[in-house]
Parts: structure tokens; C-alpha cells; sequence
């Protein structure tokens, strides 16, 4: 994992030095959410925190889970990873392992944080992939219904155009990151679910053992 410590470790100064929101609805995991530099605009709501970081995996997105995620304590959590797993030549199994991996941790640190999973998209770039992309949100959509509060947010099918590819017009040139109109088809597919991700504050929110502060340690 030393390949992302120096951007993690970038991200927590960062978060360090800014004013956050209270209870922050978190946005956590690759590229997809890094890049998003409208987020908060795009969702209109100022509590859309980013805590993406470029490249990353599912695993490692477990990985720096404890580092990055519990100590915003966060009023709600959404992800998107797994992405990069497939590309790296990971199964859908291991991106199920992975995923499990990462709701054991939101189980142990944020038990009562809503917990919303952002579908592996389909890109041009990947499109050799999409069986395996499939397979892997069938997996992951499946495993979100053990847990309480989780719920899985499909971009997916919205993402390919009448003959089934991926919408070019969705992605930048190197077809593989969204373009401003792929993140505006975002927005509109989480609206549905606002309620879940802007959350009211609520003193009944605590997690046994959440950090006070971020450290680089």
C-alpha cells in the first residue's frame, strides 16, 4: 500500500487544516469520487465531504479505512471502489472479500452511519471487463442486504447506451474517468436517496471508540 501513502497522507493535512462540515456525509473511495470536484455543488448540500484518493482499490480502501473515515465522524458513509480491483486482474470474489472487509470495519467504527455502495461502473476503457463488473455489483448488492442501514445505489445500467456499451459521452478521453455530464447522471441517480446520505444530525449518532482527530500516524 506505500504506493498511496503519500496522497492519504496529503488528504488527512488537508482535512486537518479544513473547516468540515458536522456530521459530514462522506464520499469515500477512487478516483471516481476524488475527481468530483463539484460534489458538494452537484448534490447541493455543503455536508458532502470527499475522501477520495486517486487510484485506489477496494483493498485499499479497507486499508485506510481507520485513518481516513471514523475520525470526520461522518453522519453517513457512500462508496465507490472496485473499480480498479477488476482492472488490476482481481476476481469479483476477491472484490466481494475486499467489500466484506470494508463492512466489517463500518460495523465495528460507524454501527449506526447509514451505508450506501456506489455500483462498479461500466467504462469504454474497461469494456472487456463488464461481465466481471456485472457479476461483481450482483455480489456486492447481494451482501449489502446483511447489513442494517446499507443500501446499494445502481449507476450501472444508466451508464450504457441502447446496445448495451458504456456511454462515451459519460467519460473523459482516456475512457475510464467521468466526464462533468457522467458526473451530473450521478447526482441525478443519488437523489433518490437523500434522505439516507444528508442525514439529520443526531446526538444518538456514536460509534464506541471513534477517533476525535485525524493523524498521519
Amino acid at each position: 500500500m506505500d504506493w498511496y501513502e503519500p496522497e492519504v497522507r496529503e488528504l488527512i493535512r488537508t482535512l486537518a487544516q479544513a473547516r468540515l462540515p458536522d456530521r459530514p456525509a462522506a464520499f469515500y473511495g477512487s478516483s471516481s469520487i476524488r475527481m468530483w470536484n463539484d460534489l458538494a455543488t452537484d448534490l447541493k448540500d455543503r455536508r458532502a465531504l470527499n475522501l477520495g484518493f486517486g487510484g485506489s482499490t477496494l483493498e485499499a480502501c479497507v486499508y485506510f479505512f481507520g485513518r481516513l473515515v471514523p475520525p470526520v465522524h461522518p453522519a453517513s458513509l457512500v462508496v465507490y471502489a472496485g473499480d480498479n480491483d477488476l482492472g488490476d486482474g482481481r476476481s469479483p470474489d476477491d472484490v466481494l472479500n475486499s467489500f466484506r472487509g470494508l463492512a466489517a470495519l463500518v460495523t465495528r467504527w460507524l454501527p449506526e452511519v447509514p451505508f450506501g455502495f456506489i455500483s462498479v461502473k461500466p467504462s469504454p476503457s474497461r469494456v472487456a471487463l463488464l461481465p466481471s463488473i456485472k457479476r461483481t455489483n450482483a455480489l456486492v448488492q447481494r451482501e449489502l442486504d446483511r447489513y442494517p442501514g446499507a443500501y446499494y445505489i445502481n449507476v450501472f445500467d444508466a451508464m450504457l447506451d441502447g446496445k448495451g456499451r458504456p456511454r462515451p459521452e459519460l467519460f473523459l478521453e482516456d475512457g475510464l474517468h467521468l466526464s462533468r455530464a457522467g458526473y451530473k447522471l450521478w447526482a441525478n441517480l443519488l437523489e433518490p436517496f437523500r434522505n439516507r446520505i444528508f442525514t439529520p444530525v443526531s446526538s444518538q449518532i456514536r460509534a464506541n471508540g471513534l477517533p476525535s482527530a485525524l493523524s498521519e500516524s
